[in-house]
């Protein structure tokens, strides 16, 4: 197994950037240029920064507590163990900070290094995860909020899909997820068939530099449905710093998924068939005319994708793949129970407070009815006992005609405190840091790196081990 970031160059300093007003968003350091080729800040962001969507990252785990992730991340969790939270600590190793940036390429909020996600109104789930594992993620993934699902690893499978992965891409896609995979690093090599890219219904996404010219490694099979941005997309490590000069599918993977959490958020009501239709058939042709097997249906445009009227009708080779393998396997076309969650604790004590008051309120009716039962016979037996002489009758009993207190009479004042939990509280926000305003290379100047600088260079190998990857640090 193979996480698909391809390293050809080092660690930059932090860069000096210009504060933001607090609050806003700040605007992408200028070596993101990809922000420049999508308009994100003239045509996109005005209309949505996506907000109100989750995107889980199924990886090698995210640091959320370095300043630019601050905030960002949901309770998640480690597939491997099946613990934990899914995060992980800072690092140095492009390895193990690999789900980190691809987090931040979705969601970073710029406050630490000035890099910022395209999406930087989403939040990320971490899911740490391993080839021998896929099937948990995906599912854990759908079972606990994610509307998008990242999956920025690869694996040279050569029997196509395994059954457990595609029955749990077909479990997200029934609970309405859209499921984002790389098409993988080894197409100018032995171009195997990555998993989980090859699985009916999951987007597959080759790379692209900015000209829009398909990167040489980027993986040349049939199931490639769009590109997006991977030649030279920097990305974050776990210990806050960027990291310049890389290359791969996954960082095309992690800002498709993105550009989906866009639409989600712009169109909360889309099923998710309807999102990557409207992403494919949004895209502007790349490489030869028509759809090849490196970009797919060509570059995806997300302001394009936001807002173009796109047909019923139109083609959807992710979901006609998908539509056929179910005809082919009709046991897994029955809607997915609700999977129960585990109770957090604010609705524990709400249940046990529920319990106690009827405990209350049944002891409470068992005292009326015995003590009527009492008094009903201790009266009776006063009407035997009672002479009953000239003139004699009823002795007056006296007092208020209602109930004695506390008696089904009037109900104690309430005891209630103030809203749950008092005022909001937190601290200062973090100032938000901008980058540098001047444009970068636009989509179709020239190429990032200084000249005579590697020019696609060498493919990160990562480590290769039981389950595929070493444990993150």
């Amino acid at each position: 197994m193979t996480r698909w970031l391809a390293a050809i160059g080092a660690t930059s300093a932090l860069v000096m950037t210009t504060a933001a007003p607090a609050g806003a968003t700040p605007g992408p350091r200028n070596d993101q240029w990809w922000f420049s080729a999508w308009d994100i800040q003239q045509k996109v962001w005005p209309v949505t920064k996506g907000a109100g969507v989750t995107v889980a990252v199924i990886d090698t785990g995210v640091n959320g507590r370095i300043p630019d992730l601050r905030g960002v991340l949901v309770p998640g969790t480690d597939a491997v163990s099946g613990s934990g939270d899914g995060q992980v600590g800072p690092s140095t190793d492009l390895e193990d900070s690999h789900g980190t940036g691809m987090a931040a390429l979705i969601a970073s909020q710029g406050t630490g290094s000035g890099y910022v996600g395209v999406a930087p109104e989403a939040k990320i789930m971490s899911v740490t995860s391993n080839l021998s594992v896929w099937d948990k993620a995906i599912r854990y993934a759908a079972d606990h909020g994610a509307k998008v699902i990242n999956i920025s690893q690869a694996f040279a499978a050569s029997g196509g899909c395994r059954p457990e992965v595609q029955q749990a891409v077909s479990y997200a896609l029934q609970k309405d997820i859209v499921v984002v995979a790389g098409a993988g690093n080894s197409g100018d090599a032995s171009n195997p068939s990555m998993e989980p890219a090859n699985c009916a219904g999951v987007l597959a996404v080759g790379a692209v530099d900015n000209k829009k010219a398909a990167w040489k490694s980027t993986e040349r099979q049939p199931y490639v449905a769009v590109a997006a941005p991977g030649f030279l997309v920097n990305t974050v490590l776990a210990n806050g710093q960027v990291t310049d000069h890389v290359a791969g599918t996954s960082q095309a993977s992690a800002l498709t998924s993105a550009a989906v959490a866009l639409v989600r958020s712009k169109h909360p009501q889309m099923p998710a068939r309807e999102v990557v239709q409207r992403i494919i058939n949004t895209a502007i042709d790349a490489g030869p005319p028509g759809k090849d097997q490196m970009t797919g249906a060509g570059v995806i445009i997300p302001a394009d994708a936001l807002g173009a009227t796109v047909p019923k009708n139109a083609p959807n080779p992710v979901f006609a793949a998908y539509d056929r393998w179910l005809a082919d396997n009709p046991q897994a076309s029955a809607k997915p129970s609700a999977t129960k969650r585990p109770k957090d604790a604010a609705t524990k004590d709400s249940d046990r407070a529920d319990r106690n008051l009827m405990i209350l309120l049944i002891a409470g009716g068992a005292i009326v009815v015995i003590g009527g039962a009492v008094l009903f016979f201790v009266l009776r037996r006063g009407k035997k006992n009672t002479p009953m002489g000239p003139g004699a009758g009823p002795m007056p009993m006296g007092g208020p005609s209602g109930p004695p207190p506390g008696w089904g009479g009037q109900a104690p004042p309430p005891q209630g405190a103030p809203p749950h939990g008092g005022p909001p509280q937190g601290g200062q926000p973090v100032p938000p840091q901008g980058g540098p305003s001047g444009p970068p290379p636009g989509w179709g100047g020239q190429p990032g790196p200084p000249p005579g600088g590697p020019q696609g260079g060498q493919q990160y190998m990562p480590p290769q081990g039981p389950g595929g990857s070493r444990p993150p640090n």
